[in-house]
């Protein structure tokens, strides 16, 4: 006679349930983290890149010759000179209330305010036409063509509207032998705030 055989039932064990689902919401919450932490990097990029280009166009600007705007005699020599860009009137945008958790657009005319007196922005020929985290200044010290001059570019930004403002910075000075010497690194201040 053939003994019977009995039947398992196939499935899962609640154990093994609450295993699956610990483990989904620890890589839920991962993933989570790293996304934040991905999007607030690509903000950031924004003010990297923008700061080191305002940085390039400083030097460039000042690796411009000036000249005086005075006829010269036949054989004569005039005065050249290099200079900083003086400082730009304003930051763009003019309040850090107007980046505050959100993009703003800036206008050209914010840009080149400083256009009459070719200075600031203007003078670095620097703008941004897409909407921007940051708000972004430029200032000089001293008459911006003898030594120990220098100039300081910065972004500032509140990514997540709480109040608390991340800085990045560059700064250059003009040595002794009049050469402009840009900072290798940029200075950061809680960059993801």
């Amino acid at each position: 006679m053939a003994t019977p055989r009995r039947r398992t039932q196939a499935g899962f064990t609640l154990i093994e349930l609450m295993v699956v689902v610990c483990i989904v919401g620890i890589l839920a919450l991962l993933a989570g983290i790293g996304v934040r932490r991905y999007i607030a990097n690509a903000k950031t990029a924004e003010a990297r890149n923008s700061i080191g280009q305002i940085a390039r166009d400083a030097a460039m600007a000042y690796e411009r010759e000036g000249s005086q705007a005075t006829i010269l005699a036949m054989k004569t020599t005039g005065v050249t000179s290099r200079h900083l860009c003086s400082t730009a009137s304003a930051s763009v945008p003019a309040t850090a209330a107007s980046i505050a958790g959100h993009k703003y657009q800036s206008k050209v005319q914010e840009w080149n305010a400083d256009q009459a007196t070719n200075g600031g922005f203007a003078c670095l020929k620097f703008s941004m036409d897409a909407p921007q985290y940051y708000m972004y200044s430029y200032t000089v010290t001293g008459s911006g063509s003898a030594s120990g001059n220098s100039f300081t570019a910065a972004a500032q930004g509140d990514l997540n509207g709480d109040g608390t403002m991340s800085l990045f910075q560059v700064t250059g000075a003009i040595s002794s032998t009049y050469v402009l010497n840009v900072a290798p690194n940029m200075l950061e201040v809680r960059p993801e705030e």
